[in-house]
């Protein structure tokens, strides 16, 4: 059975800005995925801080996995990982300097400078 949360941010949950939702769900057009292909969201070790944020699209969902639902956009965030993300939410910037989806965490005591890696 499957955990579907409709927790608000502060209850370990990860949301989805609207500008992520929108450049979301144009790269699933693009890259012509499915209906069930969601976005899977983990934490690995590397990168200069200690930990990496890791973000592609899923369509299988694991028994451990925990599944959120914001805009419309199911995460799947495996058991380890969802202790590092708890309230995190994910962006989108395309401006001048941007540089893609990024990952607001109030978890992060340290990111490095191109904002792929922090530390807890």
């Amino acid at each position: 059975m499957l955990l579907i949360s409709h927790a608000k941010p502060s209850e370990n949950m990860i949301t989805v800005s609207e500008k992520a939702k929108e450049r979301i769900l144009q790269l699933k057009k693009e890259e012509g995925r499915e209906e069930n292909d969601n976005i899977r969201v983990s934490v690995k070790g590397g990168g200069c801080s200690g930990l990496m944020y890791d973000l592609n699209f899923d369509a299988q969902v694991v028994e451990t996995d925990q599944v959120f639902e914001d805009k419309g956009i199911k995460i799947l965030v495996d058991k380890k990982s969802i202790l590092y993300l708890a309230g995190t939410v994910l962006e989108f910037s395309d401006g001048l300097n941007g540089k893609g989806f990024q990952f607001v965490n109030p978890n992060a005591s340290r990111t490095c400078g191109c904002g792929e890696s922090f530390s807890v």
